[in-house]
């Protein structure tokens, strides 16, 4: 077998980081508590600083400074697995309802994780495999193409000559998720960051449920196989087939796709970036209200897209969610009454989603029912929504921090909600990226309810 030897490069042309990934619950717990050490510390210098200049700071802009920022950010990142995964999670999902400090501290995590050392990933392959696994290969690059979360990838060639992606997971993340999860829930509620009367309980525990989901890479195989099939009659979007006798819990073999990173192509030509947009939004319309399934991790890094044959590149289900038939019904509601601008029928969906289960006042409500009509701009738009020429996003995120702040309405969505709304919210991110001008109300039309069907 031969061993790659090219040094891989990150995006910014500088060598990729390498760092062991902590294994035991312990080791994981003391680095947070040494984290949240580092930051009391780094507040009370800063408060003596601030009150020696004659300022009387508040705890939040003492915590929220760029070296404790820096601090979270990379110490999430080298934990990796749930750390680094609850922290991407609470960035996207409930930005309206945390500082918006925290929230760019929290966003600075979907950035690449640090790759493991060669000498943990022999281990992890020795152990998934076996000692002499290199007599699989042809070639073998020691070195990650891609480092996230949960695992890194790998590219090499078997002995037929097909190239493989391999997706391989850190070791110790399985393990560590609940307490992961906990830990950092833990330290971002009594730093102060989370807001005390919103209860992210339920959120966490989806969160658990999911990341354990994510961490079967045997689960994910069997669902990326479910998608191939379910897209086989529309030969615009590309799946990777799975390598069976390569791929287990912890090793996902894929065949290696070429494509160009989507969000690189801002500067191609006006027509392929709207084409790659129409391509997403039309996929994600099937996925709920076709499929029932839908791949909720908006990461852009799971889509490419092959400039020859014009097609759109899968490339991770790990976050992958069934939806029940209420709740897919009730998003195909909720769309078609907002065109309609029908609040009653909006009211009725919603419900049918899961909102509005806590008490709510009529006024709460409304305000729920007016952010819905705000992201919903581009399917109500009757021709083309330019996403270049828009600030939408400010929109959504200031009527959603009126509604909590103004309001005072802490009520946490249905993780359903959240999760679909975090798909949508990274395709509305991505569209805005790429300056795309595309028809959202006409790609929706195939689906859209009358006020009497409803």
């Amino acid at each position: 077998m031969k061993t790659e030897t090219i040094i891989n490069k990150g995006k910014q042309g500088t060598a990729r980081e390498y760092a062991k990934v902590p294994k035991g619950r312990l080791s994981r717990l003391g680095q947070l508590g040494s984290l949240a050490t580092r930051v009391a510390g780094s507040m009370v210098t800063e408060g003596v600083k601030q009150l020696a200049q004659g300022n009387r700071p508040k705890a939040s802009e003492l915590l929220l400074t760029p070296g404790n920022a820096k601090r979270v950010a990379e110490q999430l990142a080298q934990l990796r697995g749930a750390a680094m995964k609850v922290g991407q999670l609470l960035s996207m999902d409930a930005g309206d309802l945390l500082p918006p400090e925290l929230t760019e501290l929290l966003a600075r995590l979907r950035a690449e994780a640090k790759a493991m050392p060669i000498s943990q990933l022999n281990a992890v392959l020795q152990h998934e495999w076996d000692i002499d696994w290199q007599d699989r290969f042809q070639t073998f690059s020691f070195y990650p193409v891609a480092a996230a979360s949960i695992g890194q990838v790998h590219s090499a060639t078997n002995w037929s000559g097909e190239k493989i992606a391999l997706k391989i997971q850190y070791p110790g993340i399985k393990e560590s998720i609940d307490s992961d999860v906990d830990n950092v829930a833990t330290l971002l509620r009594v730093s102060g960051l989370l807001p005390k009367d919103v209860d992210y309980q339920d959120l966490l525990e989806e969160a658990k449920k999911q990341l354990h989901a994510e961490a079967d890479y045997k689960l994910e195989a069997d669902l990326l196989k479910q998608y191939k099939q379910l897209l086989s009659p529309d030969s615009r979007y590309q799946i990777p087939d799975v390598f069976d006798d390569l791929t287990t819990e912890n090793i996902l073999a894929m065949q290696f796709v070429e494509g160009l990173p989507v969000e690189s192509l801002t500067n191609q030509p006006q027509h392929i970036r709207d084409h790659v947009m129409e391509l997403a939004f039309e996929l994600l319309f099937k996925e709920m209200f076709s499929f029932r399934l839908v791949q909720t991790d908006p990461n852009f890094a799971n889509f490419l897209y092959n400039d020859q044959s014009q097609q759109l590149v899968l490339l991770d289900f790990g976050a992958t969610r069934a939806y029940p038939a209420h709740v897919s019904q009730g998003y195909q509601l909720l769309l078609s009454a907002a065109l309609e601008h029908d609040k009653t029928v909006m009211n009725t969906a919603l419900r049918q989603i899961g909102f509005f289960s806590q008490p709510i006042t009529s006024s709460q409500q409304d305000a729920v029912i007016e952010l819905c009509l705000e992201a919903c701009e581009p399917i109500m738009t009757d021709g083309v929504f330019d996403f270049g020429q828009t600030d939408l996003a400010r929109r959504i995120r200031d009527a959603g921090t009126a509604l909590s702040m103004k309001e005072n309405y802490w009520h946490t969505p249905p993780a359903d909600a959240i999760f679909f709304h975090r798909k949508l919210g990274g395709l509305y991110l991505l569209a805005a990226r790429l300056k795309a001008r595309v028809n959202v109300r006409e790609i929706f039309s195939p689906y859209l309810l009358t006020t009497s069907q409803s």
